[in-house]
């Protein structure tokens, strides 16, 4: 009886090691594609920007390092508040360190995809592992992406009343504005299905932030901030440069100009938020070399230092499941 005991014990110990090996193997090599994936992104538009990107160091090596420095410090805090503003955004505490080491990396996979696809889906992978749902996680993200939009309105407004010469108002008779708004509201009434009860998620998550104090002042504020800081770059790297131009007015071109790049999704808005800001800025009365150097400073602020540095975070974070 011994021996038949010993033979049918024998085959039940190894089933669980030969059904966990390729568990743990399986997974391993779609983490280390995406890091890979990213990082050769990454690589590719360095080298198709290494001709812009070196003309613009060469001509910011004789700028004014306190400015510069300035405008490094805004970007660093430009994360701070985007991590804010998130947190804002859920009723749900996140995890403050893992939070801010998200939005950095989250900046550099934005410059992979168009339109803010990269940061969004980084930041949704976060949302989705901190316990959150795919709806929620996705409406969380709506939130900050409309506090973002309003806030900057609100900037471009406050910009224009200060000074009405820096903003010229287009003359639309009464009746075109009101049949915008008409149309507006037929739209949003006569939504789709899926799309109406995603707007209903939506308003249920802005009213349940609303009723926190604390959660409605880190979205509102770090929104209001994260543009007030981007805006604050360009114009550090106007002054560095020597332009002649008025911060109020630097500061309402790119706010402009990030504004109209939304319309025309490229990765980071590269392309799109530069030919824009550089026209802007012409518009202000810069020259156009001296606009297109500012555009270039802007960039390897707020993109090219940064984006190697954030790209390692990113690959540590997916390395270690935090995406």
């Amino acid at each position: 009886m011994t021996p038949p005991t010993g033979t049918d014990a024998a085959p039940a110990v190894p089933v669980p090691t030969a059904t966990a090996g390729p568990r743990t193997r399986t997974r391993a090599p779609w983490h280390v594609a995406v890091t890979l994936a990213v990082f050769a992104c990454a690589v590719f538009l360095a080298g198709h920007h290494w001709p812009t990107i070196e003309a613009g160091a060469a001509r910011l090596a004789g700028a004014d390092p306190g400015w510069l420095l300035l405008g490094a410090t805004a970007t660093l805090a430009t994360w701070v508040c985007s991590a804010l503003a998130l947190q804002g955004a859920v009723t749900e505490a996140l995890p403050a360190g893992r939070l801010l080491a998200v939005q950095f990396a989250a900046s550099a996979a934005n410059h992979v995809l168009p339109a803010g696809l990269g940061a969004g889906a980084v930041n949704l992978r976060f949302l989705v592992r901190s316990g959150l749902s795919v709806t929620r996680s996705a409406a969380a993200l709506a939130v900050k992406a409309a506090a973002g939009a309003v806030t900057r309105g609100v900037l471009i407004a406050v910009l224009a009343l200060a000074d009405p010469g820096l903003l010229r108002r287009p003359g639309l008779p009464a009746v075109a504005v009101a049949a915008a708004l008409l149309t507006a509201v037929a739209l949003v009434t006569l939504l789709p299905g899926p799309l109406r009860r995603a707007s209903r998620a939506v308003l249920t998550d802005v009213r349940s932030v609303h009723r926190l104090p604390g959660r409605a002042a880190a979205l509102w504020g770090g929104s209001l901030a994260f543009s007030s800081l981007h805006a604050l770059v360009v114009v550090a790297v106007t002054r560095a440069l020597g332009l002649p131009l008025p911060a109020d007015r630097v500061a309402l071109a790119y706010l402009a100009a990030s504004s109209a790049a939304v319309l025309l999704p490229t990765p980071g808005g590269i392309g799109s938020l530069d030919a824009a800001l550089a026209l802007a800025l012409t518009l202000a009365g810069a020259p156009g070399s001296a606009a297109a150097s500012a555009v270039i400073g802007y960039r390897l602020l707020t993109v090219w230092l940064p984006l190697v540095p954030g790209l390692v975070v990113l690959g540590v974070l997916v390395r270690r499941k935090e995406l």
